[in-house]
């Protein structure tokens, strides 16, 4: 008997994270995500130009960005599509950040966002590439 109030508390105590979880769906937004930094429209700025990459499918959700130049530089980038998950919305200002310093898809991942940041990667180097820059 003295043990079986331990065990009873300790049981309870291991279950009440498990009744706590709360498991992502795997949804993706099913509509573009807001703009983590809008680029300044290319008709009024010579020299500019704007490339979307491809839509890559993730296991998070999709990620597709959308690259701006100003001659051979990267001025700016946002996410069309990223996954509804709350790692996605953090390590997206730091992959933007990653780039404009790099100036290319050479960029760290984000620590627990893997899945994002090389789709991320996969989107953003397939834009340059058809830039030819």
């Amino acid at each position: 008997m003295k043990r079986a109030l331990p065990v009873l508390v300790l049981s309870i105590a291991g279950l009440v994270p498990v009744w706590r979880y709360a498991p992502s769906h795997g949804t993706a937004a099913t509509s573009p995500a807001p703009p983590v930094s809008s680029p300044a429209p290319a008709a009024t700025v010579p020299g500019t130009t704007v490339v979307a990459g491809p839509t890559v499918g993730t296991d998070k959700g999709p990620v597709q960005v959308e690259v701006t130049f100003r001659d051979h530089r990267i001025t700016a980038v946002r996410m069309l599509r990223q996954p509804d998950h709350p790692q996605t919305a953090a390590a997206v200002p730091k992959l933007i950040e990653e780039t404009l310093q790099a100036q290319s898809a050479d960029i760290d991942t984000v620590s627990g966002a893997t899945v994002t940041s090389d789709g991320y990667k996969e989107s953003l180097q397939a834009a340059i590439d058809s830039r030819g820059a």
